[in-house]
Order: structure tokens, then sequence, then C-alpha cells
């Protein structure tokens, strides 16, 4: 009788040294196993669980997750923001809080750079290509009282991260170009803001620059449903220069005094609920997530779910990192502690025991499992075109997802046969490798041993630090895979006047050019009366018995055609080319 295979249980990464302690093998027992699997690592070199579950498989082991219960619950955004809402209708005596405050605006109008002065450091110029491409939180004080600034992309990509902002804020800065006006984004974030009611200042910015026009912005804005204090409105519109920080302190003095105005509170005693706003893969910390704190006081050593993860806070962040034992509502922190990365919009629940945790965590893995079968492309006449898909941070995965949606093609379909933040892995080598599928990251490589991997296995990975690289690169690749389009250009007709040799499969034939011209290696389609009888190619022309290229109106010519049709005199020749043109989506 076989004896029960030994059960361990291993982490989400491990490097080979721990692995084999873990077995209780020698190292080189490990890295055999690995070369079996045509996998080349090192001593200190890191695998993921999936790769180390099946060596460890190999080696006669089984994996398992320690899960003591069924017990369940969710908690979502919406869920939260109801609460926030009963909390202030409930009257409570509830405790002053920061207000959040979000800056909108269309992309290239100064929204960053507004942060940057506002905060006197420089952000924009880390950023690829010049877009602020994730999203984050921080804090400045103004007459002693503290703001909490939530940044948002400006691009068009990322409207669904704009609208969260929103409905996180407390009070939006409209920024508008003075020497731009009202743009696309710009009439966007206006549909928001009317939508949610959220109290707005607009900052005038650019008003520095020779070609700047005040007047028609407020003139621009006002059409659009913006109405300024000075034209009888209710939105305060501050004139201000970002770059030479002229007029900032005017900007967060009218902050202060609408959250003054509206008296923003929120219960401090009960346990605390945050929102992520972007999380990433620390190589050396593990997961980090970005929250801000909505309402409670989130303190460290509670254990938490957040979205798909679990765990125990071990350490909390202020917005300059700075370690913190709590954080009040209004409060963004960086979290430490958790199983894995969350989604921007998970809520960071407080729940009773690390147990609880987990079986929170697995509910929403399995439900999202499920819901990612759901969205599988259906349609087997379409072509599928396999992708895996990494990114540095989920708001920019989330980025990239939206604009492949738009990607519009009755012919061809993405499959994203697998998305995720971190470095690209072995296990999304191998799931490259069983699919056939191209693996893209956005700011991450492959680890040393998955590229070892996908070059053996001849996998094609490529890197991107522009989001709108990687998607025109894989919408070339998805056009490369449609089938061209056929351009037909006629170019003349012909009399056969007589037939000199009739082959098995050629025609000799002699006849008059009618409009156009005759042109060698052209496609011929041969006419009787009004039939059309099937087509051919122009093997040789002959014009007065001499090869040439092509012949003219009114002139005589012989021609040799490669074809299977009989050709008789009084047929006519109609000659023609077939262009393939590569089609784009």
């Amino acid at each position: 009788m076989d004896e029960p295979k030994k059960t361990v249980k291993i982490p989400s990464s491990v490097s080979i040294k721990r692995l084999s302690e873990i077995f209780g093998v020698p190292v080189s027992a490990v890295i055999m196993e690995l070369m079996k699997n045509k996998i080349l690592a090192t001593i200190n070199e890191e695998i993921d669980f999936e790769t180390a579950s099946i060596i460890a498989q190999d080696m006669g082991f089984e994996t398992e997750e320690d899960l003591e219960s069924d017990e369940t619950g969710t908690f979502t955004l919406e869920r939260l923001l109801e609460i926030c809402a009963q909390e202030k209708a409930s009257g409570k005596t509830l405790d002053e809080r920061p207000p959040v405050v979000t800056i909108l605006g269309h992309v290239d109008h100064g929204k960053t750079t507004l942060l940057d002065t506002i905060r006197k450091t420089n952000v924009a110029g880390k950023e690829a290509g010049g877009i602020t491409q994730a999203m984050s939180a921080y804090q400045v004080k103004k007459r002693g009282k503290l703001i909490t600034f939530i940044d948002t992309p400006g691009h068009e990509a990322f409207s669904s991260m704009r609208e969260r902002g929103v409905a996180l804020a407390d009070i939006a800065i409209l920024v508008v170009a003075a020497d731009d006006g009202v743009r696309p984004q710009t009439k966007e974030v206006i549909a928001y803001l009317r939508d949610h009611a959220l109290p707005t200042i607009v900052a005038i910015n650019k008003v520095d620059k020779p070609e700047a026009n005040v007047a028609r912005v407020k003139q621009e804005l006002a059409d659009h449903g913006i109405l300024i204090e000075e034209w009888g409105g209710n939105v305060p519109a501050i004139e201000i220069s970002a770059k030479h920080g002229k007029n900032i302190d005017k900007l967060l003095e009218h902050i202060v005094i609408v959250s003054e105005i509206s008296e923003f509170r929120s219960d401090t005693k009960r346990d605390g609920l945050a929102v992520v706003l972007e999380s990433h893969l620390d190589p050396q910390k593990g997961p980090v997530a970005i929250a801000l704190v909505k309402t409670g006081t989130l303190k460290v050593g509670q254990d938490v779910t957040v979205g798909s993860a679990h765990g125990r806070i071990r350490r909390l962040e202020d917005f300059s990192g700075k370690n913190i034992e709590y954080a009040l509502p209004s409060t963004p922190v960086q979290l430490y502690g958790l199983s894995g990365t969350p989604n921007t919009n998970d809520v960071v629940q407080v729940v009773g025991s690390k147990v609880a945790a987990r079986l929170k965590s697995r509910e929403r893995i399995t439900g999202g499992a499920n819901k990612k079968e759901m969205q599988t492309v259906r349609d087997e006449h379409i072509k599928k075109f396999p992708l895996i898909v990494k990114a540095d941070v989920h708001g920019s995965l989330e980025a990239i997802e939206q604009i492949f949606g738009t990607i519009q093609s009755e012919e061809i379909a993405l499959d994203i046969v697998s998305r995720g933040i971190g470095a690209i892995t072995e296990s999304d080598v191998k799931m490259a490798e069983s699919s056939g599928a191209l693996i893209v990251g956005f700011n991450v490589t492959p680890t040393p041993v998955a590229g070892r991997m996908a070059e053996n296995a001849k996998i094609e990975i490529r890197s991107f630090s522009i989001i709108y690289k990687l998607v025109e690169f894989v919408k070339e690749r998805l056009a490369a895979l449609l089938p061209p389009e056929i351009i037909r250009t006629d170019l003349g007709s012909l009399s056969v006047l007589a037939v000199f040799k009739t082959g098995k499969h050629d025609m000799i034939v002699g006849g008059r050019v009618g409009n156009g011209k005759i042109a060698k290696s052209s496609q011929i389609e041969i006419h009787r009366g009004e039939e059309m009888l099937g087509t051919g190619r122009l093997a040789n022309l002959q014009q007065n018995k001499k090869n040439t290229d092509e012949v003219g109106s009114g002139n005589e010519c012989g021609l040799t055609i490669e074809t299977p049709i009989k050709i008789k005199e009084g047929d006519t020749l109609l000659s023609f080319t077939l262009e393939e043109k590569r089609r784009t989506l």
C-alpha cells in the first residue's frame, strides 16, 4: 500500500534555497528537478507558487492552503460610500476630518504641475511620455489645517480612474488652460461634477502665457454649465500660473473656506474602512497598497481583507513614507502585510482574525475566476489573438484593458489569457507556451528565470514604458492577422484577332488594344460576349515581334497567356493588377 504524500505549505514566491528547506532535501536535488522541467535557476533566485507546486508534486509532495472554515463576506466601494453618506445624515457627533480634493482637467493643462507646485516636488519629469500614469494621494497644510489631494491621470485612457477620483473626493479643482480652453476631457469632467454635485473650484492655469485668453475660458465654461461667481454663479474661479506659483496660496485658501463651510466629518471610533487607490509589488517589501481612509481608524496589527488579498497590517506609512501607528479619516497611507496586490477600488476592511481574512479572500478569488470565465471570447467564428498582460500597478493594467476594450473588429478579437501585476514570471511563460500567447509588460520585465525559459521556448516578451506604445504594438499584431485588402486596378482591354497556339495550360494570341494599355505580368480576364469565362496571367508580351513591358491603345501585339481557358477570335481580354494592402484597426 502506497504511503500518503507529505503536505507542504509554500509561499507565493520562494527562493530555491528556501524551497529545499521546506522539502527537507539538498538544494542540488531541487535544481535538478527544475532542470528536468527546462527551468534554469540558481540557489538564490525565486520561483512562483505554481512552479514550486509542480516541482513539489514531482518530488512526492502535496501543496495546500490552510482553510479552517467556510465563512464568507464581501464589502464593496458602493457599500462604503453608502456608509459614509449614512454617517453624515445620522446626526451623530462626528470628528472633523481634512477635505479630500481631486484635481481634474484635460491632458497637458497643468494638473500635475499644479500638484508639484503645491507639494514643492517634481513628479511630472519622472513619468514616461509626460503623462501621470498612476493614481496616488498626499497631504499639505494651509492655515494649520490638512488638505488631502488625490492625483488622477489626465489622459483620455484613464477616464474610469478620473471618475473614481470624483466619487472619493469632497472638493474638485477643475484646471483649464487659459491658452487652450475647454477641451474633450474638460467636458467629460464637467459632466462627472454635475452628476455628483461636487463642490468645485475652477483654476484657470497658464494665465502668464502671451496667448492666454481668460475671458474666452470663462465664456466656454458658462456654455457648458459652469457659471463662475463673478458672472453671477456659485463656482469660485482663481487665475493661476502653476509653473510660476502665482495665486497658489489663494487657491489653497479657497479650499479651506469651502471645507469650513461644508464641515466634513467622520466617525473615528469605528474600525477603519479605506479604499485602495493603487497597489504594486515591491521586490523587497512585498505587496504594497496605497489606500485612502474614508471612515474609522486603521491601525497597525489589525487583520484585514482587501478584495482578493488578506493579511495583518504589518506597517503603515503616511504619504511622506513616515511610519505611523494609526490612520484617521481622509488620511492616505501605504499599507504593508497583505498576501497579494489588491485591485483599485477594493475596500480595506478590518476583520476578526487571519482565518476570516483568508476565507473572505478565497471566496472573492473564486468569484473573480467565474467572472473571468464569463468574459472569455465565445464567438468561435472570430479569430482570437491570445495575450498575457503584466503591469507595474493596477491603475496601469486597468487603463490598458480599458483601451483594449475600444478595439473593434468583426474578424479578430483579443483573448486575454491572463493579466496581473508584478514581474513576468515562469508561470506566465508556461501559460504562453501552452496557449500560444504573446506576453506584453508595462513597466515590468521578466525575472531572470522566466527570461531564460522564454528564450528556450521561443516565447516572445515585449516590455513598454508608455501605454500607448504598448497598445499600438498589440493593434499592429492584431491587424497583421487580418486578411489583406485586395485592390484591383483595371489597365485596359484588347480584342482578340487571331489564335496562334492552343496549349494545355497556355495560349498565344494576337489582338489590338482598345483603351488603356496591356501590361506584362498583369492578370487577364477573358470575356466572350456578356459572359466572363475565367482568368489567366500575361506571361509574355510582344510588339512587332519584340518583347515589351506594355502596349498602348490602338496598337497590335502578341500575348502568351497562362490559362486553362480556350480563347477564341472575337474574345475580349481585360488587363488588370491586384495589389494586397495591409489593413489597420
